[in-house]
């Protein structure tokens, strides 16, 4: 530790991260920050071009109102929103993203972001919220966008987060440490606006051996905003609602696409459309088994139940539906060359977004015109801007939120000072990439805000900062002080390096938690055993070494996931129904329960006691 330089950073607005949201708050943030002459710091793990879930690109905006064209009304998409979730959203939440993500796809457009347009110039629709981009650079734009918008003296890349400060109930600041140099950070700000990501490998993927890491969700989020919320005391929300997309077998590759755009249905091995064959199921779990679309995780379920009746895999018929579209094309010559538009569009899906899905279907022949292609569930992720809604408890905006959901400034958190974005804000799903970089935008503006009327720099115990540092670099000390006791870096009686570490967190989940293994069903005996797992490996936690800084981050990083593993298991263990077949099913408590459930589940860390406190909140309609 004594090589270690501490570099202190004095700010009013730290902005943690570096995918869509936190650029979003990059944008507005400089531009409300220069009006009240507020400086505002970045800060992100990895490099903002290629950061975030957005990184590798991405085929389309998942969503779009069209409010202006008269596409759609604001109410439209908090309904579809409400129904996907099994009823537990928070409307205000989501109403406020969708009425202003408009203008945020159309940012993306005058950045440079390629959009599909027909030949009337109009957008083309993936879905009915959806469109097509040109996305492989997507991120690039948008964070050459948040570069020149903040200045790159006011960015600092190469920076793990790992801790909170507070003063108090407040907010005061982040330290952590460079993956680069032998530097910790600390920095101090009037207010910090948390977008961090959500959390993969919590779970035991179904990639393992030479695939390992390889998973839907990128592999380097590892649960940062989760820990870093939790760890301040703010209340969370949704920390049952996991999400598993069923993506193209191993490569991961989206399906919305083909789905959607080229109309295409998934079938058992012997043909038979769940959809269809497993209909009357969907009555078992009214008044969402009606809706249209059917809900993400029931449409999970039906497949789910063929694999289980031992009619799998499934596929998706790429074959059928490429040769359905072509067909539709008249003239002979027309009809060939539409084919082979379509060949090329099947494969630029993935080359946008996925490419080693492409490289997959190579290197096991798949023709996606000649054969169709396997799909499967995924092993569980933790996203609060996708299809799950895990993060944050926080306060909605002033002219939409009912009392009970505001408490003075949009998007901050029950801790003081402390906004959250994209997957660190909880209970308002479907945001996607566009809807996270706007929801950073309005939590920007609202940190900017309280900045304005809280002009008072919280206090930082600089005793509090040192025990935090030799907190976080004491696996570097354990390793130098213990490598000479074994031949193997990686087998030592002293300590344990963090890919074991993770190795032990994956398998708890994985069979106690709902995961691929028990066919993601789980009751309260396997809960509990899963919590007493867990607490040994906290335990453990103490005796994490690294052998340089990469291990260190590594080390961190499983922490971080051990975190949100505990607030999830505590979460589905006090909700006692079965919400989200398709998600996980409580085996002894295999039905919903409107009555008693349709309710949020909140968890709240004690940060001077270390005792959790579960409750439940209620889901109040701004939408009839």
């Amino acid at each position: 530790m004594a090589n270690f330089e501490t570099v202190e950073v004095t700010t009013d607005l730290l902005i943690l991260g570096g995918g869509m949201a936190a650029c979003g708050a990059a944008v507005e943030a400089a531009h409300w920050a220069k009006k009240h002459n507020v400086k505002v710091t970045l800060v992100d793990k990895a490099a903002m071009d290629r950061s975030g879930a957005v990184a590798m690109g991405l085929s389309a905006i998942n969503q779009y109102v069209g409010l202006k064209d008269g596409e759609n009304t604001l109410e439209d998409y908090v309904k579809y929103v409400r129904n996907d979730l099994m009823g537990i959203t928070r409307e205000d939440l989501v109403a406020s993203i969708a009425r202003h993500v408009d203008s945020t796809v159309h940012l993306f457009e005058k950045w440079g972001l390629p959009i599909w347009k027909d030949a009337a110039g109009k957008y083309v629709h993936e879905g009915r919220w959806q469109l097509m981009i040109n996305g492989e650079s997507y991120k690039v734009i948008v964070a050459e966008a948040a570069k020149n918008a903040l200045g790159i003296s006011n960015i600092i890349e190469r920076v793990f987060i790992v801790e909170p400060l507070m003063d108090g109930d407040r907010i005061a600041g982040a330290v952590g440490f460079s993956v680069r140099e032998n530097k910790f950070y600390v920095f101090k700000a009037k207010a910090v606006l948390v977008s961090m990501g959500g959390a993969v490998h919590v779970f035991k993927p179904r990639s393992v051996g030479e695939g390992l890491g390889r998973a839907w969700y990128p592999p380097w989020n590892s649960g940062s905003s989760a820990y870093f919320t939790i760890r301040a005391g703010a209340e969370m929300t949704c920390q049952e609602v996991r999400f598993i997309p069923v993506r193209f077998k191993d490569g991961y590759g989206p399906v919305g696409a083909w789905f959607l755009l080229f109309k295409s249905r998934a079938t058992n091995a012997m043909g038979g459309d769940y959809m269809v064959e497993r209909k009357p199921e969907l009555q078992n779990w009214l008044p969402y088994g009606n809706v249209k679309p059917v809900p993400a995780n029931l449409r999970n379920y039906l497949g789910m139940l063929d694999v289980m009746a031992g009619k799998g895999p499934i596929y998706m018929r790429t074959e059928e539906a490429i040769q359905k579209l072509s067909e539709a094309v008249q003239d002979p010559k027309e009809r060939k060359k539409k084919l082979k538009e379509l060949e090329s569009e099947a494969w630029e899906d993935f080359l946008d977004m996925t490419i080693s899905q492409a490289i997959l279907w190579a290197g096991t022949n798949v023709e996606p015109e000649v054969k169709p292609s396997e799909i499967a569930a995924s092993e569980p992720y933790f996203i609060g801007s996708h299809s799950g809604a895990s993060g944050a408890w926080v306060s909605g905006p002033k002219d939409l939120a009912p009392p009970e959901y505001f408490w003075g400034y949009a998007n901050m958190s029950t801790v003081k000072g402390m906004f959250c974005a994209g997957d660190a804000s909880g209970a308002s799903s479907h945001k996607f990439s566009s809807g996270s970089l706007t929801e950073g935008r309005i939590a920007a503006k609202e940190a900017i805000r309280y900045i304005v009327e809280n002009n008072t720099q919280p206090k930082v115990d600089m005793a509090a900062v040192n025990a935090l540092k030799a907190k976080i670099l004491k696996p570097l000390d354990l390793f130098q002080e213990f490598k000479s006791a074994s031949s193997d870096p990686d087998i030592n009686p002293n300590f344990m390096k963090p890919k074991m570490f993770m190795f032990r967190l994956q398998k708890a989940m994985d069979e106690y938690g709902a995961g691929v293994t028990s066919q993601f069903t789980t009751n309260k005996m396997a809960l509990e055993k899963a919590l007493e797992l867990l607490g040994m490996l906290r335990e453990d936690a103490e005796k994490l070494a690294a052998e340089d800084l990469h291990e260190l981050m590594r080390c961190w990083e499983n922490v971080q996931r051990l975190w949100q593993a505990e607030v999830h298991i505590r979460t589905i263990l006090f909700r006692q129904e079965t919400r989200w077949p398709g998600y996980y099913m409580r085996a002894d408590f295999p039905k919903m329960d409107e009555a008693n459930w349709r309710v949020f589940v909140n968890a709240t860390w004690n940060p001077k006691s270390g005792d959790w406190k579960m409750e439940k909140k209620p889901v109040i309609n701004i939408v009839k």
